[in-house]
C-alpha cells in the first residue's frame, strides 16, 4: 500500500498548519481508502488502469459512503464493478443504527412500548428516529 506523493504532501501541510483533528481524520480516511483500493484490485485481478489478462472484471466508477470512526465522520469511495459486486471487508454492511440503540429498541419492544414511543425514544437518544416497520423488524 503506497500513498501518493500529493496525499502525503497534503497531510504534511495539515500537520504544519496545526490542524490536529483534521490530520487524524484525513489520515484515517487515506488509510481506509488505500485498504479498499487494494482489496478491490485483488478482487478485480488488476490495479487501476492496469492492463492484465488475469482481470476478472472492470471498474465502473465508485459510490460515496460516509463512515463513522473514532476520529469522526469520513467519506470514502467504494469502487463499483461492471459485473459482480464488491463491498470492502473493512466496513460493516448497512449498519443503520448503533448497537446500543438497537438493544434499547428490542428491550422497549419486548416490554410492550408502542412503536411511536420507541421512535420518540430513538430521537431522544440522538438518532433520527425509527419507523414503526423498522421497530417491528428489530423486535
Amino acid at each position: 500500500m503506497a500513498l501518493s506523493q500529493s496525499a502525503l504532501d497534503d497531510l504534511l501541510d495539515a500537520f504544519r498548519a496545526g490542524e490536529g483533528a483534521d490530520l487524524v481524520r484525513e489520515s484515517v480516511r487515506l488509510v481506509m481508502q488505500e485498504l479498499i483500493e487494494a482489496e478491490a484490485a485483488d478482487v478485480i485481478g488488476a490495479h487501476r488502469y492496469e492492463r492484465n489478462s488475469d482481470r476478472v472484471t472492470h471498474r465502473n466508477g465508485s459510490r460515496p459512503r460516509e463512515v463513522m470512526t473514532k476520529a469522526g465522520s469520513i467519506e470514502i469511495a467504494i469502487p463499483k464493478l461492471r459485473t459482480g459486486s464488491f463491498f470492502p471487508s473493512v466496513l460493516e454492511r448497512r449498519r443503520r443504527i448503533d448497537r446500543a440503540l438497537y438493544a434499547v429498541v428490542m428491550e422497549a419492544y419486548v416490554n410492550g412500548v408502542s412503536t411511536r414511543a420507541v421512535d420518540d425514544l430513538g430521537v431522544a437518544l440522538g438518532g433520527t428516529g425509527i419507523s414503526k416497520s423498522e421497530v417491528s423488524r428489530i423486535g
